[in-house]
């Protein structure tokens, strides 16, 4: 680290909600942050997080948190639908940004996003969370050390229940790109994708269907098969369908990795970790005071992707990427955050697998974003 590249940090966050919040509260304990600004279009939950995390301004207007001279880095929270205006006004003012997946909803205004980051030499993540949990980092060591030789054959498959895209989908009626492989089916595939860096995918065959959630506007369950340049193939697959009694809170994620020379099997359900209880134990993903239709008294531990709480502070792979993304701004540090040109790629994949589930057949790669848009 060199110390002369230290420069404190004036944080921005748009989007007070859940994930704001977190990363809010972290950065209200790291050193390096000096000053933190708040929006949020709903008054009274800036005002509470602004109360809670000592913030130094709050205001319901991003072009006003964003035009303020202590700002020098901005965290985009917003819900998934509304984050192309304060990333595109971040990247004018010229500040590093954090987005939450994905860069947009539709790939237009992706491509239009990425193309103003690159234009501009903004340092730009997105939020991959389970980048960085320790079994991945470890997985990633063993792969890019050639531990089981040239990987060609991979399967993936999500499980979750119905809480996401339940309290996804009622904030919103532009329903058309919340889908579960855009939504959710991105963690996993920018997992397997940064698994397999380096191979490029040529081709996907993908089904979905809707039997469940179809009547709030989106797919219970897509299957796809990817194939590769160099011959490798991948099959990707998640249902975000399965009941809200369902103990995981909200993923439960399987990844079989075969080389010429080994195998690495990943089995992260958190099966191993089982409450059961006469007390119910609530929704687990929460998100502004929604709640499951019914009582769960059967939870899966650690399976909520931010990490857990104790002494009434967030551990694990959410703080680990919060804490690593502020000292990658103040310190230099190299992270394994996900770029925004990956955070482009995997948009555009998944919603490929949902174009190819349209179509019903195959749908080469790359596509261009003019092909994605759904009318």
């Amino acid at each position: 680290m060199n110390r002369e590249l230290r420069r404190e940090i004036g944080l921005a966050i748009v989007g007070c909600g859940t994930i704001g919040r977190i990363r809010a509260m972290l950065a209200r304990d790291y050193p390096g942050v000096g000053w933190i600004g708040l929006c949020d279009k709903r008054a009274e939950i800036g005002d509470k997080l602004a109360r809670d995390c000592g913030a130094d301004f709050f205001t319901t207007d991003f072009n006003e948190l964003l035009a303020r001279p202590e700002v020098t880095a901005v965290i985009v929270a917003t819900d998934e639908n509304n984050h192309v205006r304060p990333t595109l006004a971040a990247v004018e003012r010229g500040h590093a940004l954090f987005i939450e997946k994905p860069l947009a909803t539709d790939a237009m205004e992706s491509a239009e996003i990425l193309q103003a980051i690159e234009t501009a030499g903004i340092d730009a993540v997105v939020g991959y969370t389970q980048r960085f949990r320790r079994r991945f980092l470890a997985v990633k060591e063993r792969l890019v050390t050639g531990q089981i030789g040239d990987v060609h054959s991979v399967v993936t498959r999500a499980f979750m229940n119905r809480m996401v895209p339940i309290a996804t989908l009622r904030n919103t009626n532009n329903r058309a790109n919340l889908t579960p492989m855009v939504v959710s089916g991105t963690h996993s595939l920018d997992m397997s994708l940064w698994l397999m860096e380096g191979k490029t995918p040529v081709s996907v065959y993908a089904r979905s269907t809707d039997k469940v959630l179809g009547k709030i506007g989106t797919k219970d369950s897509t299957f796809g098969i990817f194939e590769f340049d160099d011959g490798a193939i991948w099959s990707m697959n998640i249902s975000w369908g399965l009941p809200e009694l369902w103990p995981g809170s909200v993923y439960g994620l399987e990844i079989g990795i075969v080389g010429t020379k080994g195998v690495i099997d990943i089995e992260d359900t958190h099966r191993d970790l089982v409450l059961a209880s006469e007390i119910a134990q609530g929704a687990g993903y929460s998100p502004d005071g929604f709640a499951p239709g019914a009582p769960r008294h059967v939870d899966f531990l650690t399976s909520y992707p931010p990490g857990d709480l104790h002494m009434g502070q967030l551990w694990g792979p959410m703080r680990e990427e919060t804490i690593s993304w502020f000292q990658r701004l103040y310190t230099g540090q190299a992270t394994p955050h996900a770029t925004a040109a990956e955070g482009h790629r995997n948009l555009m994949l998944t919603m490929a697998m949902d174009l190819s589930a349209r179509l019903g057949r195959p749908v080469p790669l790359p596509v261009s974003p003019e092909e994605l848009r759904t009318e």
